[in-house]
């Protein structure tokens, strides 16, 4: 798999991908949670992060993004990859981007994602996430980035 930077010739791609992988998890597409793949360049990139795309054989397989919350925080989200790509090391590489983006660009990060996602979770955690707080079936994780001055 290579990781690129996504363009919005591939907005449609991206679009496929994440709804499959939702459903797959027994999730409904939400109209409000799921504006951001309108306008991805605009929410991730105009924040100042980045949005990621997984590519095999010139198609879309995964992604993941990078979006500032502020000057010092930044979230992960959309670390998504269809079934025929797991377990190969390349949900892993697409976190990895992410993650590395954000300790380029931030002096922290924060992330969530449904507690049944477990596969997730373990990634996170032993990638030194910690666990902040669950609500309505989320939880709520955090990073921090020791910069040296």
């Amino acid at each position: 798999m290579i990781i690129q930077r996504y363009d919005d010739s591939r907005k449609e791609e991206v679009r496929d991908v994440v709804l499959e992988v939702l459903m797959e998890h027994g999730f409904e597409p939400d109209r409000l949670k799921d504006a951001d793949l309108k306008d991805i360049n605009g929410y991730y990139s105009g924040s100042g992060g980045a949005f990621f795309v997984g590519i095999v054989d010139g198609k879309v397989v995964g992604t993941s993004g990078v979006r500032k919350l502020d000057e010092n925080l930044c979230e992960i989200r959309r670390i998504y990859l269809k079934k025929a790509f797991r377990n190969k090391g390349n949900g892993k590489l697409l976190f990895r981007t992410a993650l590395e983006f954000a300790e380029k660009n931030c002096s922290g990060v924060v992330l969530k994602t449904d507690s049944t996602l477990t596969k997730a979770i373990d990634m996170y955690l032993k990638h030194g996430f910690t666990f902040q707080k669950e609500e309505t079936g989320y939880l709520y994780f955090e990073k921090m980035f020791s910069k040296p001055f």
